[in-house]
């Protein structure tokens, strides 16, 4: 069976909690990337920030990205996937949580993100079409 760590992209680069959510647009803009990992200072991931997050809950709120910081868009806890997950866990996440992007972690450390583009890419149709239809919906 197919496993997260087979199928993501590796080495996602993270933007670090306590930098501003200026500096991670840039970051994301130079990456050609719409999401990005928020890392702590202890080094663990303590959410993901997406480009929709920065138009909806700092522009449109009219908050100021100079001053606010990744870690403040970083609530909770992020939803992500063992990296040695089978495909099938990685769809039922994917599905259940309605995300698009699953970081993917190796104990604590996180070694890559699966996008819904590399599941289309690594999975048969059907599934693919199940996900899409859930993430649709």
């Amino acid at each position: 069976m197919t496993t997260a760590r087979e199928i993501m992209t590796p080495d996602a680069e993270c933007i670090g909690e306590q930098d501003t959510i200026a500096e991670a647009a840039r970051k994301m803009a130079g990456l050609s990337v719409g999401a990005l990992p928020v890392c702590g200072t202890d080094d663990r991931l303590k959410g993901m920030l997406t480009d929709r997050d920065i138009v909806v809950k700092v522009l449109a709120e009219g908050k100021d990205p100079q001053r606010t910081t990744a870690g403040e868009l970083a609530q909770g806890e992020a939803v992500t996937i063992g990296a040695d997950d089978d495909a099938d866990e990685i769809l039922r996440t994917m599905t259940s949580h309605k995300v698009r992007r699953l970081p993917v972690i190796d104990g604590h450390r996180l070694v890559g993100i699966v996008a819904q583009a590399d599941v289309a890419r690594a999975l048969p149709d059907p599934h693919v079409g199940d996900l899409l239809e859930a993430l649709s919906a």
